[in-house]
């Protein structure tokens, strides 16, 4: 059982939906994104995502990539992610924390995927979501995860068909993130009624919690997406506030607006 199973575990046994937030490690500098971290699960963030700073992301529209950008500006690296947790757990050792971003800065970071995995666990990684990787390269950095003791965690969308989802789901462990939309983050916003049925036929086939990103600013928004799924992810709204310079107490009073609305669901 890793900290995000006991996570959903207890949610369950609570009545209560995740939520699922999301920032990027050194936006807009190390201290004020680790600051925004430490502040996040006391405004009821049951699990945070960590974005990995990337040149060349494919799945962030621009509010994301503009973080990307501010992080890279501020020095922003893999391995400053990996100080940027440690320190994180150094007050936190419960809340789940999933790394979030592309398999090239891995890849091309001295010693590689052993040196990484070996690194991500001994900072406190959860799991890890590689938006660029396959099923078809499991042996890559799938199963070596799996096998170092992290959750693999699995994008499936609206056009993961019953051909597909098989494959997809076939190696994923700690939840299934369904991206409600098709295109990239911070555009349409998510519809409950059509991401209602795809959330139950993905739950049938992978008997994992599936977790709705993509397309939620609000926390009627939070609230009714979570209502048909297991939890939700704000990450957008969340990074668009970091951009625009405001305060951390209102970053994170906005963060509680939503909180409150996915565990409504």
């Amino acid at each position: 059982m890793t900290r995000i199973d006991n996570t959903f575990a207890q949610l369950q046994a609570q009545g209560k939906k995740a939520f699922v937030t999301y920032i990027m490690a050194s936006d807009p500098d190390d201290a004020t994104a680790l600051e925004i971290m430490r502040g996040l699960p006391g405004a009821g963030v049951d699990i945070i995502e960590l974005g990995m700073p990337f040149t060349d992301p494919m799945a962030d529209g621009a509010t994301i990539q503009a973080a990307g950008q501010r992080a890279l500006a501020a020095g922003g690296s893999v391995s400053r992610t990996l100080d940027m947790l440690h320190e994180f757990r150094k007050q936190d050792d419960k809340t789940p924390v999933v790394l979030m971003g592309y398999y090239n800065p891995i890849y091309a970071r001295p010693g590689g995927v052993e040196r990484f995995l070996s690194d991500a666990k001994d900072a406190g990684v959860d799991g890890l979501i590689i938006v660029d990787l396959p099923p078809e390269e499991d042996d890559e950095l799938c199963l070596p995860a799996t096998r170092a003791g992290l959750n693999f965690i699995r994008l499936a969308t609206p056009t993961t068909d019953d051909r597909r989802l098989p494959a997809v789901i076939r190696n994923t462990s700690g939840f299934v993130y369904y991206v409600s939309v098709t295109g990239i983050t911070g555009g349409p916003a998510a519809n409950a009624a059509e991401v209602a049925p795809e959330v139950a036929r993905i739950k049938a086939a992978a008997n994992l919690p599936v977790v709705v990103g993509f397309g939620i600013s609000t926390p009627e928004a939070a609230e009714n997406v979570a209502s048909v799924a297991d939890g939700c992810v704000v990450g957008s709204a969340i990074v668009k506030l970091i951009g625009e310079g405001r305060p951390v107490p209102e970053i994170l009073d906005f963060v509680r607006d939503l909180a409150a609305g996915a565990h409504r669901g």
